[in-house]
């Protein structure tokens, strides 16, 4: 059994990603998982989703504490099961921690597995973030000087200048090839 593809994508609170994960989802003819931090997160027991236990979770936005270190470590392991047993994933990230990068170019290098990295300016970051009522203001912010720090990716999008459908080919055009951001991310360990 071949292991299923995995996309990673990689970007701030209101950056995009879930709207082009769902796009890419309904999209392909093939299965596609939705399994990443969002899914996971909401996987948590409902008093750790408020402070302050929420600060032990992802509460500053750009540091996790121990149970988001461990939430992250066990969604990797899940998203890795799944390919192993042959399923398709594509995975939202905030990949604002290095331990959290490392685990994926160890992960996942040698899988079928792409990262993608949405942009987008602080500006319009902001501006959906008080748009979109379930959004802590200032989060993409707090992210945004971590999130691509660590990260060499097959492919960036930027949400503001492309639209949904543009950034959806231009990910798919990439996974048409072998992957290489995690495995030159593993190289420089």
């Amino acid at each position: 059994m071949s292991a299923g593809k995995i996309i990673f994508i990689n970007g701030t609170s209101s950056s995009g990603k879930s709207t082009i994960l769902h796009a890419i989802q309904n999209s392909q003819e093939d299965v596609y998982l939705e399994c990443g931090i969002d899914k996971f997160i909401w996987m948590m027991p409902e008093r750790y989703l408020d402070r302050p236990l929420w600060n032990d979770v992802l509460g500053l936005a750009n540091k996790a504490g121990a149970a988001g270190h461990q939430l992250v470590r066990g969604m990797h392991q899940g998203i890795k099961a799944l390919s192993l047993a042959g399923c398709n994933v594509l995975a939202d990230h905030v990949l604002v921690d290095p331990d959290w990068a490392r685990e994926c170019a160890v992960l996942f290098s040698s899988l079928p597995a792409y990262l993608v990295g949405v942009n987008c300016p602080i500006e319009i970051l902001e501006e959906r973030e008080r748009n979109r009522k379930n959004r802590t203001l200032g989060q993409a912010g707090l992210q945004l000087p971590h999130i691509h720090k660590f990260s060499i990716y097959d492919v960036e999008v930027d949400s503001s200048q492309q639209s949904i459908e543009d950034c959806v080919n231009s990910i798919l055009s990439c996974v048409a090839q072998p992957p290489t951001g995690l495995r030159k991310m593993l190289k420089m360990l």
